[in-house]
């Protein structure tokens, strides 16, 4: 039986799928074009993203939530890459990433400088999920909190909304907040989306449909922020490697994108 994490992973052009997942990406594909070009744009945009946190704005602690299986442009090998001291802290409560996690830790050399870890937890738990990634992490310094994919899991955007607040919350002055999600720019696409979510209940007997938010709703998660230029836009659109694609039927437009600073303002605010 297919498993979404590992159609993502070949999606994304990873190793870590087998037969049923290779044949079930490709008809997905095919069906919802949409989404294998969103998960590539998200995947682009973290690339790019990590480049700018390891990088001008000298992050060195990162907690990554929903991570998936492991793909090319993985959080912590960007960010070891740029800075080896780089501690990054993965959460996940999928028991298939969970297994393929522990056996990459259980096979990678110890971290010279910087860490990793794994954390079983699921994303509405904030207080797992901060109690495990402490494990790795030193809250008294900044961390980028990274949501890829992930927010659309939660329904209510009050919900969603709150659960990003508590964890920015426990985090000091001066970290991040980096979010990538689905963006509900259309009807078609929108439809697109609950015959997705249909078909993988049904496939996979995984029950917890995506849901798309507006661009302004997408927008709204980081009230309070310094937002980082160009602001919150679609996935090709944040500091491109190259000249962004205009396009606006380009299916990658739908997937829109952010990061923010947390500041001493907005914690005097």
């Amino acid at each position: 039986m297919a498993h979404p994490a590992r159609v993502r992973n070949f999606w994304l052009g990873g190793h870590d799928y087998f037969k049923a997942d290779r044949l079930t990406g490709t008809e997905i594909a095919q069906e919802f074009p949409h989404l294998a070009e969103t998960a590539r744009a998200e995947r682009a945009f973290l690339v790019r993203a990590m480049r700018y946190l390891a990088g001008p704005a000298r992050i060195r602690q990162f907690l990554d939530l929903g991570s998936g299986l492991p793909a090319g442009g993985n959080t912590h090998e960007i960010a070891q890459r740029i800075a080896p001291d780089s501690r990054i802290a993965y959460v996940d409560n999928d028991p298939v990433v969970l297994s393929h996690a522990k056996a990459l830790l259980d096979s990678a050399p110890p971290a010279a400088e910087g860490a990793v870890g794994y954390v079983d937890a699921d994303l509405r738990d904030v207080t797992a999920v901060l109690r495990g990634a402490a494990v790795t992490l030193d809250y008294r310094r900044p961390v980028a909190l990274i949501m890829l994919g992930i927010l659309g899991y939660v329904e209510d955007h009050g919900a969603a909304r709150s659960i990003t607040s508590q964890l920015l919350g426990a985090l000091p002055s001066g970290s991040y907040l980096v979010i990538a999600d689905g963006g509900s720019t259309s009807d078609t696409i929108n439809r697109a989306q609950l015959r997705y979510n249909a078909r993988l209940a049904a496939s996979s007997g995984t029950e917890t449909p995506y849901l798309l938010r507006r661009p302004d709703e997408l927008a709204s998660f980081f009230d309070g922020l310094e937002v980082v230029e160009p602001g919150v836009v679609p996935c090709p659109r944040w500091k491109p490697d190259r000249a962004a694609d205009d396009d606006a039927e380009s299916p990658a437009v739908h997937v829109y994108c952010g990061v923010a600073r947390k500041s001493l303002a907005t914690l005097a605010g």
